[in-house]
């Protein structure tokens, strides 16, 4: 591919600015729809909310620009991981001092496997086959979250209406992504968050509940460092497991912008981004936020606009900060309804089950029965422990709970132990 400016050189100024408008275009969404499904979780109200994406604008900001200038220097944009969401709803009750020291753990045992070179070893465990289940698991361990943002009735509003509403909406989303070209295609989840909430909100206007609270257009963190250390065994080898996938989803992402642009010194960049994706999740930690990943959503943005210049995503990343300034305006774009939540997510996880089975098929994962049933069994135990009721959830031992109720670890589990020991070539 050509074009107009290659990964090193430096639009003029107001070029810049356009193309790193485009970015933040691109970037808000996924801070937005994630930032709100764990701020409804751990939050316990809606300022405490403004403030949870205040601080995680904040953290992907600093992470994306630390990443584009001295880390792994490619045009990648970077936001919340889903699959540290996933570990963060399967903890739902726990202490969130607990949850965040071990993202902070987490993040920084990352950093030290990726300067070690020790991260290597551990991608040994992960074949295709492997990689493509957590990418599908990932997927089919939130659907019970989506199942309660949009089966779950609003002020006003009843069960029913929502889930009418989310299944017109993405059968719209879908005929839109399929005509779509360009930029309009890469920016469609910020058009579905935008139009998806007016006309929501048009159609069931009982549901939009006026703030109480004033905010200020502009204030800053009140101690942001929230977190006390605190490790709870079971909670943090949960996320441990989550980080493994984390790391595998930030490979994949380097690989694909690398191999795209044709990046020299790919290996020096795989190091040095990991690196930052690690010590960006201890920092979000500290703040008390979920931690970072760079999206594989880079090249399409990339072959739209023509640019693909580092440099454009600064201006993103610096609006980024801006925004995390304006307690205000983050409330205005973060009042998202809930269905409009749930059906963006399912189209969004419809790219993350796309992406596995491109990976299955492209890597022949699966060649005869064995494999299938390899992919089969940890995608049946995630979905069967992701929709476990409460009771029986309640009924584990308090310290194995974060493991045995977490689909997404049971999964992965599963197929490591039938890839490498039941099914061992």
């Amino acid at each position: 591919m050509h074009f107009k400016y290659d990964l090193n050189q430096r639009p003029p100024l107001g070029e810049n600015l356009l193309y790193g408008l485009q970015w933040l275009a691109v970037s808000i969404p996924s801070i937005i729809i994630i930032g709100a499904v764990v701020a409804g979780i751990t939050s316990t109200g809606a300022i405490d909310e403004v403030i949870y994406l205040q601080k995680l604008f904040l953290a992907t900001a600093l992470v994306l620009l630390v990443q584009v200038l001295w880390g792994h220097r490619l045009p990648l944009v970077i936001g919340p991981a889903t699959v540290l969401l996933i570990a963060i709803i399967a903890s739902y009750g726990s202490c969130a001092d607990a949850i965040y020291s071990s993202i902070i753990i987490g993040g920084l045992l990352l950093a030290v496997l990726s300067v070690t070179g020790l991260f290597g070893s551990l991608r040994r465990l992960f074949t295709p086959r492997v990689v493509a289940v957590i990418l599908l698991l990932i997927a089919f361990t939130l659907a019970p979250t989506i199942v309660n943002l949009i089966g779950s009735p609003s002020p006003g509003v009843s069960a029913t209406n929502n889930y009418i509403f989310s299944l017109l909406l993405i059968v719209i989303l879908f005929i839109a992504h399929r005509h779509l070209k360009g930029i309009w295609k890469s920016t469609l989840v910020l058009w579905a968050m935008l139009v998806g909430s007016l006309v929501y909100l048009f159609i069931f206007p009982q549901s939009s509940s006026p703030a109480a609270e004033s905010l200020a257009w502009f204030a800053f963190y009140k101690g942001p460092f929230t977190t006390t250390l605190t490790v709870e065994p079971g909670i943090l080898l949960a996320f441990l497991f989550s980080f493994l996938a984390l790391s595998i989803n930030d490979l994949g992402s380097l690989q694909s912008i690398g191999g795209l642009l044709k990046a020299p010194e790919m290996e020096k960049r795989i190091t040095r981004g990991i690196t930052i994706t690690g010590l960006g999740n201890a920092l979000s930690g500290f703040l008390g936020v979920i931690g970072p990943v760079n999206f594989s959503l880079s090249p399409g943005v990339i072959a739209s606009t023509g640019c693909a210049s580092r440099y454009s995503l600064v201006p993103a990343a610096l609006g980024m900060g801006l925004l995390s300034l304006s307690p205000a305006l983050i409330r205005v774009i973060g009042q998202v309804p809930a269905p409009i939540i749930g059906t963006i997510l399912i189209y969004i996880m419809c790219s993350q089950i796309s992406a596995g089975m491109m990976m299955a098929m492209e890597n022949r994962a699966v060649s005869n029965f064995d494999h299938g049933l390899i992919m089969g069994l940890p995608l049946m135990l995630g979905t069967v422990v992701a929709f476990l009721p409460v009771e029986v959830v309640s009924a584990m031992p308090v310290t194995l709970r974060p493991l045995l109720a977490n689909g997404f670890v049971v999964g992965v589990l599963a197929v490591l132990i039938l890839e490498h020991l039941i099914y061992r070539p």
